[in-house]
């Protein structure tokens, strides 16, 4: 080593300011961030990618431009030895920046824009060296031990004035580059073929990109292009890619086939590298793109060649180090070149030789392939102790390791060479992977020249020339530039090594950035676009760019609805994005793959299980398959957890031949994890949401759902099954429809195109566990969110699946879920004949038909037993039964009777004595309103105690018009399980509860109730119920009991369950014995002691004439369906004139019918059409009128 001055640092450098935040700069943004459209699309960010790339960007606003790259963002201090990323081939490559000779420019090969002016390329090249700063390695740097050796060799083949030092594009000083990105000197680590992580490498990453990045191109990684399609029916070209980001390259069998794609307006310029630009053209080609029949033929391996002059008498420390020592530096990876391609009569004899080094990553196997490589040229001559001390360095390097100071290794001198070889290879696509054939590559007789050349070097310093394994085992050279093989094409531009036309016999990356200058300023003149030459400032690659990306103008009107819906979604991301950074929060992400079977129909409205069954059966017998490939992004684990909608971010393709438009691209949808149902108590869903854009440019939108309820509880397949099957409803997109993530019921606003069902496959699900992966600024952070997110699945998981055993849910003291409000008009107080005081709410018509005031009929409703107004002005539903029959025209009263939720219930009173509530209501109603014949809808014991005072003739038949009987009317019949309560046990349960707490039963119940009550709220976790009706709230289990199960509780939305305290009272334990009497002997009975019945052929002769129609659900579990089967027959028989009806109703239950999220479309209607019969005359038809009920419909917001 000379007294030059010495590296100042070894160690590697990191770009980073310091922080745990942004341990390095990031320049790509996440494909979350993908517009749809650009006008530029860029393939590649090497030197011909990103040489496009800079220079697109530089137009300042002309032209937006999206760059796409297969490898990572790396930088260093994060290389690790591994090659690839952002930058290409120039993180990975020698550095050597040198132009091509004067007579290989004048080929044949080349066009005769450059063969007939080769001195055209000139201010090409200086533009990329004015931008690279190649420079050669300082004179006052340390003298290199494997450039000293080299220099020796030239001199020794009289070869020592083709000797001369590379100019590179590594740096030797600290400061800003052209582009204004900090640097930092080499520490001469010899890893440049691996990547360097000193921050010394003027790669396109830190020029080039970094230009870009700053005038507002828009780069994303871990994209790998595929292939590329003309777009028939307007602009531009669709780039197809597959994504590797967010672990997708787990789903081997989708990766490559489940596309995404981005479509390029105006141009595509393709820098990918020879080989991987050549396999895109070529698939494009076999997809339908035209294309050159050249296109693949007539590469070129640039001559190359890779020997080792194995063993030296001289060290030539050419081993890469991580962390190289300032005392024995190995170098740039190559410093320096016997240069022979001038003065030959024939241009194809030129070649260049240069030094070079082993990667670090390469070491531990170096040596062996260097013992075991056959065909060694051995030196010649050697003496007995030349040999031994041969000997001793070998085995040094065996046992001692490659970095032994006088090991075999240590004194190796690696040759690349590169000349000119014939152009025969051809790339082709087998089994869709490339393989590029060097049919012919080298000429012979060139190889051979070369050969004697570098063993005649080889024995001028002791050792022993090996040839790569490549030559010796294949019989084939190595190639580290494989060139040609494509041909430009309208709107398609070439810009990398694929752009050149025959073998350099050189480094070739100055000429493909000189080319690629001079491709890119062709097109932009053509464009008439004009390139900014202004220079840069410091660049703060941790901020943002100076230059803001272009934004899309719309070109037509109906563009400008998708373009500002796009813009807005994309403000929103970045939004979350740049939040989840400056809280330095940590996030998770996994990616999913569903399949199934999906029906184009646009007559499935229904939502609901039956018809989404309906769908995947239709369409699995028609072959309508479906898929999706999508990752799941939270980028902030606590808000994924904390809040309400669990959200995290869509990406990826929806594919569904059956539709028009697939395959479908998917950006910045929406995902929930278990997000509350608030339609079906007790019950989570996961969710997906998004709109989607397919290949036709139009857009849809996805709305799929799994439903874990209670039937999931204690049931380990039935977990699976809930959390493995989506319902799919695919819809028409409606501007705007996705503008509030927290609208969950946007997606019911357009139009229904297709239902369906997917499943998770048990392969999928196991691959889908190997992505999950936490992300965050450091290793706790992310073991922290991985902890976070596993222990709110797992915990959510547990609830359901453990449902009855967690903790019961009681009465709160706040209101929730209250969404329409419904106070009555006028409230009365009625005093019945026995001058009890009870109450009548009355709400007047918000619609008369015809504008007629006479149109406006009287319309009594009765509840049943512990309940009072509410369960017909429901205020936890969207509409109820007070809102449907008020717009239909009618005056409703409702009456709150003295059974009810009132403070006098617990006063010992029965059906039996409410009978005189209820005439005094009608005696009101007629006093105020006319002696009219009044229309009586009552529900349950109301029916009841309706039906005692018109067989006893306490309420005349002559006051009532018509009745419709809910679940019940004179003839109670308890289902079975309440059949089961009346008659076990010695003791009726009346009496024991009794004894045990008194005369009142409450339904409600609190933290803070007694003893017995809290015993009582515990046991009933035990009452026989079936899965699907499970839950955990203590105020629906007590109703359960007294009643008996009142409602399917996949009818109730989550407010009126959880809420269910504040609409139920309690029953008095003389009103319970006589409803068991009642419903066990199957008849309406007066007060103990005599219980009469009133069910008598004189009692009922007083129903003549009066229209009765009864409906019951077929799952109501308080009373048999054979209560109002055993009332239809008896009046059947008894009148047969009579106008009587009898309806069941699938998939009710008993109180659910007016309570139920469904009962506006599946009990209401069919109620008022008999109410209008009967007030109304058989030719009345109810028109709807437009109000808010209609627009909700209409909105999709009733779509329960």
């Amino acid at each position: 080593m000379n007294s030059g001055t010495l590296v100042q640092e070894s160690k590697p450098r990191h770009f980073t300011d310091g922080r745990d935040t942004h341990p390095f700069p990031r320049l790509s943004k996440p494909v979350e961030l993908l517009r749809s459209t650009y006008d530029v699309v860029v393939i590649g960010s090497g030197y011909g990618g990103g040489v496009a790339a800079a220079r697109m960007a530089r137009t300042d606003g002309a032209v937006s431009v999206c760059v796409l790259e297969k490898g990572a963002e790396k930088w260093p201090g994060s290389i690790l030895e591994k090659g690839g990323g952002l930058g290409g081939t120039s993180l990975i490559n020698a550095n050597v920046f040198m132009e091509a000779d004067k007579e290989t420019l004048a080929m044949k090969a080349w066009p005769p824009e450059i063969r007939e002016n080769v001195d055209g390329l000139d201010k090409y090249y200086k533009r990329a060296a004015d931008v690279l700063e190649p420079e050669e390695y300082p004179a006052d740097w340390p003298e290199l031990p494997k450039a000293k050796l080299f220099q020796k060799q030239a001199e020794s083949l009289g070869l020592g004035k083709n000797f001369k030092r590379v100019r590179q594009t590594t740096r030797f000083i600290n400061g800003p580059n052209s582009c204004g990105v900090e640097m930092l000197p080499s520490t001469l680590a010899g890893q440049d073929c691996t990547g360097v992580n000193d921050g010394s490498k003027n790669s396109t990453l830190v020029t080039y990109i970094a230009d870009a990045w700053n005038w507002g191109a828009e780069i994303f990684c871990e994209c790998e292009v595929r292939y590329i399609e003309k777009i028939q029916d307007g602009e531009g070209y669709r780039v197809y890619f597959a994504w590797h980001g967010r672990n997708r390259g787990l789903f081997k069998a989708n990766l490559h086939g489940d596309l995404m794609w981005v479509h390029a307006k105006k141009a595509v310029f393709l820098g990918a590298g020879a080989i991987a630009t050549t396999e895109i053209l070529l698939r494009s080609k076999a997809m339908g793109l035209e294309m050159s029949d050249l296109v693949g033929q007539n590469m070129s391996g640039n001559g190359d060649m890779l020997a080792f002059g194995y063993n030296t008498d001289e060290n030539a420390n050419a081993i890469g180090r991580a962390v190289p020592s300032p005392y024995e530096p190995i170098g740039p990876t190559i410093t320096s070149v016997i240069d022979c391609r001038a003065g030959h009569d024939n241009p194809l004899d030129g070649f260049v030789i240069e030094e070079g080094a082993i990667p670090h990553a390469l070491s531990p196997l170096f040596q062996v392939m260097l013992d075991l490589m056959p065909g060694k040229k051995e030196p010649a001559d050697e003496t007995p102790a030349e040999q031994f001390q041969a000997t001793l360095a070998k085995y040094g390097s065996r046992f001692l390791g490659p970095y032994y100071k006088n090991g075999a290794v240590e004194k190796t001198q690696i040759y690349l060479v590169m000349s000119h070889d014939s152009n025969q290879a051809v790339l082709s696509l087998k089994d869709d992977k490339p393989v590029l054939e060097f049919l012919g590559v080298a000429r012979s007789h060139h190889v051979k020249k070369l050969n004697k050349l570098l063993q005649e070097a080889t024995e001028a310093v002791g050792g022993t020339l090996v040839q790569s394994p490549f030559y010796e085992l294949l019989g084939q050279q190595i190639t580290v530039h494989p060139i040609g093989g494509t041909e430009t094409h309208d709107g398609l531009i070439v810009t990398d090594a694929a752009a050149i036309p025959t073998a350099l016999g050189a480094n070739p990356f100055a000429t493909i950035a000189a080319l690629a200058e001079r491709s890119v300023e062709a097109y932009a003149v053509s464009k008439g676009l004009v390139i900014s030459t202004e220079k840069n400032g410091i660049l703060n690659l941790l901020g943002e760019p100076e230059h803001p990306p272009r934004c899309d103008r719309p070109a037509e009107k109906g563009d400008h609805v998708d373009i500002m819906e796009e813009l807005e979604s994309l403000s929103v991301t970045e939004k979350v994005i740049r939040e989840a950074r400056d809280q330095r929060a940590s996030g998770f992400g996994f990616t999913e793959v569903m399949s199934g079977f999906i029906h184009y129909d646009k007559n499935l409205t229904e939502d609901n299980r039956e018809t989404y069954e309906l769908a995947h059966r239709v369409a699995k017998s028609l072959c309508e398959s479906a898929r999706f490939f999508l990752s799941v992004q939270a980028f902030d684990i606590q808000d994924l957890i904390n809040h309400s909608q669990h959200r995290g971010m869509l990406t990826g393709t929806f594919v569904c031949p059956a539709i028009p438009g697939s395959p479908f691209m998917v950006q910045r949808g929406e995902f929930n994890l278990f997000i509350l149902n608030n339609k079906a108590p007790g019950t989570r869903n996961l969710t997906y949401d998004f709109d989607m854009t397919g290949v036709n440019g139009k857009k849809l939108h996805f709305h799929g759902y799994k439903v874990v309820d209670s039937s999931v509880a204690l049931a380990p397949f039935r977990f699976w099954q809930a959390t493995s099957t989506l319902y799919v409803t695919v819809s028409e997109h409606v501007p705007g429809m996705c503008s509030d993530l927290d609208d969950e019921d946007a997606w019911r606003r357009g139009a229904v195109i297709a239902k369906g069902m997917m499943h998770i496959q048990p392969a999928d699900f196991l691959s889908q566990i190997n992505t999950m992966t936490p992300t965050g600024s450091n290793l706790i952070k992310k073991a922290v969110s991985a902890a976070s997110f596993l222990t709110y699945f797992t915990r959510k998981s547990l609830s359901l699946f453990l449902s009855p055993l967690t903790s019961l849910q009681y009465p709160t003291q706040t209101f929730s879920g209250f969404v329409n409000n419904t106070p009555w008009d006028r409230s009365v107080e009625v005093t019945a004949s026995d001058g009890v005081v009870s109450r009548m709410h009355i709400w007047e018509p918000t619609h008369v038909p015809g504008n007629d005031p006479r149109n406006i009929r009287n319309l009594f409703m009765i509840p049943g037993a512990s309940v009072d107004h509410q369960i017909f002005a429901l205020p936890t539903i969207p509409f109820n039964a007070v809102n449907y029959f008020t717009r239909a025209g009618y005056r409703v009263f409702v009456t709150v009777h003295r059974i009810g939720q009132t403070m006098i219930a617990g006063n010992l009173w029965t059906t039996y004595d409410a009978r005189l509530d209820l005439r005094a209501c009608l005696e009101w109603i007629r006093a105020h309103h006319g002696p009219h014949k009044v229309y009586t809808i009552a529900h349950c014991m109301g029916s009841v105690a309706f039906s005692s005072g018109l067989l006893d003739g306490t309420i005349p038949s002559s006051w009532i018009l018509g009745i419709t009987c809910s679940q019940v009317f004179m003839n109670p019949v308890w289902s079975p399980t309440n059949m089961a309560k009346v008659s076990a046990g010695p003791i009726p349960l009346d009496k024991l509860y009794s004894k045990l707490a008194g005369s009142w039963f409450s339904c409600s119940t609190s933290h803070n109730d007694t003893l017995v009550q809290k015993a009582l709220n515990q046991l009933l976790r035990l009452y026989p119920q079936s899965r699907r009706e499970m839950c955990n709230n203590a105020a629906c289990h007590r109703t359960t009991l007294v009643f008996g199960r009142c409602w399917n509780h996949t009818n109730l939305n989550e407010a009126t369950h959880r809420q269910i305290d504040r609409f139920f009272g309690g029953v008095n334990m003389r009103l319970l014995n006589l409803l068991m009497k009642m419903g066990y002997e199957g008849h309406v009975m007066s007060n103990a002691p005599l219980y009469d019945h009133l069910t008598t052929s004189e009692n009922i002769e007083r129903l003549r004439g009066i229209p009765i129609m009864m409906f019951v659900g077929r799952e109501n579990a308080v009373l048999s369906p054979e209560a109002t089967e055993r009332t239809y027959e008896t009046l059947c028989d008894a009148f047969e004139d009579g106008e009587y009806k009898r309806k069941v109703v699938p998939g009710y239950g008993h109180l659910d019918g007016w309570m139920g999220r469904n009962a506006w479309k599946d009990v209401y209607p069919f109620v008022r059409e008999e109410v209008d019969r009967v007030t109304r005359g058989e030719g009345y038809r109810f028109e709807e009128p437009e109000d808010r009920f209609k627009a909700m419909v209409c909105g999709g917001e009733m779509l329960y």
